[in-house]
């Protein structure tokens, strides 16, 4: 496994510099999980920064009433768990694997290491400003768009425009990914399968991009 071609396939780390990257594949390690094991809890301390290599890792907090509110459905060349680097000890959400999955774990203090250094630090630090900026902006259209647009959003980013593909992960998860209810998910995909717009049969999900509410294409 070149652990260096997948830090520069994924876009948290694409903009590294070569030493940057290979200093970094130094100090991670490879860790498989289990569908249904709890990487971490919310409110534990932040030990590593994680990257989904395969697989699917669920985002949630726990909510008013202890109701479960997903936050991100993480894909394979994401990172997440990196807020402990910089802004709390603490994990602010709970990550759980949604399907048997394949991480890389790149320990705190090897990385808070390894921004003692002058040019690691600026290529690491404008990362994480790009990925501050997307995520305002997701969070102001998760919470306009409706929920049409929100679930071909969350197919685009898990699928690019492919018109045939795979769904890892169950109705009821990307219900929650996209702020929604199974059932309202359920109806919605009887009215996309009628305009013929969407087809998901089991795990196999087909799209008519053609047909995807304009609104949609961010």
């Amino acid at each position: 496994m070149d652990r260096i071609a997948i830090l520069a396939q994924a876009s948290f780390f694409r903009d590294l510099g070569d030493g940057s990257r290979r200093a970094l594949a130094e100090q991670c390690r490879a860790r498989d999980a289990a569908k249904g094991e709890v990487l971490f809890r919310e409110g534990d301390e932040g030990h590593a920064l994680y990257l989904l290599n395969r697989g699917a890792v669920q985002l949630h907090k726990n909510g008013p009433g202890g109701a479960e509110v997903v936050i991100k459905v993480v894909r394979p060349g994401e990172v997440f768990g990196e807020v402990v680097l910089f802004e709390r000890d603490r994990y602010p959400v709970t990550a759980t694997a949604l399907t048997a999955s394949g991480l890389f774990v790149f320990p705190r203090r090897d990385i808070r290491a390894l921004l003692g250094r002058e040019e690691f630090r600026d290529d690491f630090i404008a990362m994480l400003m790009r990925k501050q900026r997307y995520l305002a902006e997701r969070i102001l259209y998760l919470g306009t768009a409706d929920v049409e647009e929100r679930l071909f959003l969350f197919l685009r980013e898990h699928a690019g425009e492919a018109a045939s593909f795979p769904m890892p992960i169950s109705k009821k998860s990307v219900a929650a990914a996209i702020g929604t209810a199974p059932e309202t998910l359920s109806r919605l995909l009887v009215r996309l399968a009628r305009r013929r717009a969407v087809r998901w049969k089991g795990r196999h999900v087909e799209v008519d991009w053609s047909r995807a509410p304009r609104t949609a294409e961010r």
